[in-house]
């Protein structure tokens, strides 16, 4: 198996040199940078797996690069760490972009399972057809990792692209919140980060939907969760 990459773009030396550690006793393959302008600049030229991403930066914040990576048509992975605990950060991340985040100080269990959590669909593969026709004119590749609709290619994250994939390939199932976290995200512990779903959600829904407001590909059930609607 070819060794994963992951950049760290931190700027407090010790904790970079914890990250790099861990991560390298857990057989990946180490990038730093400790500022957000070169921490951009390798994000984009050596094509890592993962990156780990601080907030509070010099010369470009997390958030100003995790929006440029996007804007880019980058969508590597990206895990926001950051010091702050207010909700309005956590949201900002997710709403630009970011896969996920952790608040310091954190595990370095914890931080592993997210990390490994968020390579993870590298290697999965669907077992049904490679290309997956949800109705409508939403299809789903699932070698190229690519959505379009009426032909036209949706640029979507990664997490999105897996949530999308997911619920459609279990119509009609409604699965709560807690559910994709543990099936989606993969994690085997929940509480706040259940906000997270809802952020996904919404911009999944922005993107694929032709009036957000009143979906036809990703419902709700109320009380309950999500499901992908029947197209058949």
């Amino acid at each position: 198996m070819d060794k994963k990459t992951a950049l760290i773009v931190e700027d407090e030396k010790n904790i970079v040199d914890i990250l790099r550690f861990n991560l390298q006793r857990e057989g990946f393959a180490t990038l730093e940078a400790y500022d957000g302008e070169t921490g951009l600049r390798l994000a984009m030229e050596e094509n890592p797996d993962i990156l780990l991403l601080d907030v509070m930066l010099p010369k470009m914040n997390g958030f100003d690069v995790c929006r440029r990576l996007r804007e880019q048509g980058n969508n590597l992975p990206v895990l926001i760490l950051t010091a702050r605990e207010e909700e309005a950060d956590k949201v900002l991340g997710l709403e630009i972009g970011a896969d996920d985040y952790i608040t310091k100080p954190f595990s370095m269990r914890e931080l592993m399972a997210r990390v490994k959590a968020n390579i993870r669909r590298t290697s999965m593969k669907m077992d049904a057809s490679s290309t997956m026709d949800t109705g409508s004119g939403l299809v789903v590749n699932t070698d190229t990792y690519q959505v379009t609709k009426g032909g036209k290619v949706i640029d979507l994250t990664q997490r999105e692209y897996e949530l999308l994939t997911f619920l459609a390939s279990h119509p009609g199932k409604v699965y709560s919140r807690i559910d994709l976290m543990e099936q989606v995200w993969n994690y085997g512990y929940v509480g706040d980060d259940v906000r997270t779903v809802d952020v996904t959600v919404r911009r999944l829904r922005e993107k694929i939907e032709d009036d957000p407001a009143s979906p036809a590909y990703i419902l709700t059930r109320r009380g309950v969760g999500y499901y992908f609607a029947d197209q058949a």
